[in-house]
């Protein structure tokens, strides 16, 4: 969901997770679908994909991940780290579990719009 926002906010972005599973998860796709933001066509990567590759900004989402990443050798220019609660862990309903994932997404979105801003008036001060 991260990279769909990142995208859409005009973000080069990629997106990895420690121990990526085969397709990104439905309900991920589902949520972001209510928003017009296909990510279904995303891939599901591991970030040993990109320990070595350059990037301006690298961030964590979870806890999990910010524990597990390996160290990047590339370059970076800013690391950060946000921990959201991992939907994927969700239980109740179908519709519970929706709610939950839409809860999540609400917050990434903020927060990466938020992330975005201030990251560009950082830029033009540069």
């Amino acid at each position: 969901m991260a990279e769909g926002f990142a995208r859409v906010l005009g973000w080069n972005a990629f997106s990895a997770g420690v121990n990526p599973s085969t397709q990104v998860n439905h309900n991920a796709v589902k949520v972001m679908d209510e928003l017009s933001i296909d990510i279904s066509r995303q891939k599901t990567n591991s970030v040993d994909d990109y320990v070595k590759n350059n990037f301006d900004v690298v961030v964590t989402v979870c806890d999990h991940a910010k524990e597990q990443c390996p160290l990047f050798t590339g370059s970076c220019e800013t690391r950060v780290h946000h921990s959201f609660h991992d939907p994927y862990d969700a239980t109740g309903s179908p519709s519970e579990i929706l709610s939950v994932y839409r809860e999540v997404r609400d917050q990434i979105y903020n927060w990466l719009k938020m992330f975005t801003q201030m990251e560009l008036s950082d830029y033009a001060k540069k």
